[in-house]
């Protein structure tokens, strides 16, 4: 069982409810409105550890392998604001599948820079135009040539591809193979053959710069290359595992922000002479929200638990992302409500809680996908 020792785990939750609300807080509406990137505040969470708590500790790591110990870490970051509180555990999924699958030499030689006061901005490349939900369904290409390979394609929606100098892109050796030729490659941001597109404008996590990458005749030498061929479909899976209950928990905090800050409002405001939590209409809705994000906490930590102690968890870690995000909408929403005109007013935060919740139904897996994960683990003999 991979359990963070309880004090070291509370003093770490502590630490980041505080920069959450000391360092995120104050300058979250900022970094919304304008859709510029918080450096500061990344360097900030650098400095006292939160960008590389998880990250392994031979390394220049703090050597936290918990997976429960993440999603409390997670949750407190994201109540702060969910794009930062993302941007500051992104380097973990760009070091995870590197850590799993890459050399010695390979993670001496990337991991190390992200656990430094100023850690290099990384990237995920998997998305295609034709390629999302169905990650088999990847054509951008990697070609076997002498010393290494030749990329060519393009990929979308990748997250932090504007800025990031490190990426880790998915490609296949043997088009047409669909999962069995998936590879994964390290592409540096100087690298002749690739570009970056421009950044992708977007409804919420707006100062989490998003966009396009293309390859053309890209080479990448051997050494770039992480892990077998037809090892990356594995790797990037085995990955969204425990990527989307750390996700899950994200999903909380932005619904624990929005319940917390309904709940006030609720308590001061009042009409026909008596405040609004007194009436049924407000009250059970708030009662219903909580309710729902309650219980996803509770099968985030049974994730997060079954994935510390080594048992199979993929059904259970899309169950939670499912109830996560489906929460985290419905408190985002019940606030919006709760609040009425103001509600819909960017003076307020509840609408922007709105658009970031909506993010987590979408990515790494949306809401239909993970239902069709779960579906399938009940009926598997039908497969």
């Amino acid at each position: 069982m991979k359990r963070t020792d309880p004090d070291v785990e509370r003093e770490l939750v502590a630490l980041a409810r505080a920069f959450a609300e000391n360092e995120i807080r104050p300058v979250a509406p900022h970094h919304d409105a304008t859709e510029a990137f918080p450096a500061e505040v990344i360097r900030k969470a650098a400095a006292v550890g939160l960008t590389s708590f998880d990250l392994p500790e031979a390394y220049g790591g703090g050597g936290i392998d918990s997976v429960r110990t993440a999603c409390l870490i997670g949750e407190e970051l994201s109540w702060g604001d969910a794009p930062i509180g993302s941007l500051i555990g992104s380097g973990s999924f760009f070091a995870h599948p590197l850590a799993q699958l890459g050399t010695e030499e390979q993670r001496r030689r990337w991991i190390p820079p992200l656990c430094t006061d100023d850690p290099p901005m990384t990237a995920l490349a998997i998305t295609e135009p034709g390629a999302g939900s169905d990650a088999a369904a990847i054509t951008t290409t990697a070609t076997k040539v002498d010393g290494g390979y030749v990329l060519n394609g393009q990929k979308t929606w990748a997250s932090g591809a504007p800025i990031a100098r490190y990426y880790l892109v998915y490609a296949t050796v043997a088009p047409g193979t669909r999962a069995k030729g998936i590879t994964s490659f390290v592409v540096e941001s100087d690298d002749d053959g690739f570009t970056r597109g421009e950044k992708l404008p977007k409804l919420g996590s707006r100062c989490y710069p998003t966009g396009e990458l293309f390859f053309a005749d890209c080479f990448v030498p051997d050494d770039r290359r992480i892990g077998e061929e037809g090892q990356g479909f594995y790797g990037v899976m085995r990955a969204f595992d425990s990527s989307r209950v750390t996700l899950a928990a994200n999903s909380i905090g932005i619904g624990r922000a929005a319940l917390e800050y309904a709940i006030d409002y609720a308590t001061q405001r009042e009409a026909f002479g008596k405040k609004i939590h007194e009436f049924q209409a407000v009250s059970f809705r708030l009662v219903d929200a909580k309710m729902a994000l309650d219980q996803a906490r509770l099968m985030t930590l049974h994730a997060a638990d079954l994935a510390d102690a080594g048992e199979p968890f993929s059904t259970e870690a899309s169950m939670a992302k499912l109830a996560a995000s489906e929460a985290a909408w419905r408190a985002a929403d019940a606030a919006v409500m709760t609040l009425g005109s103001y509600g819909y007013s960017r003076e307020y935060p509840v609408e922007k809680w709105l658009r970031d919740a909506k993010l987590e139904q979408i990515y790494e897996g949306t809401s239909d996908i993970q239902r069709l994960i779960i579906a399938r683990s009940m009926f598997p003999h039908e497969r």
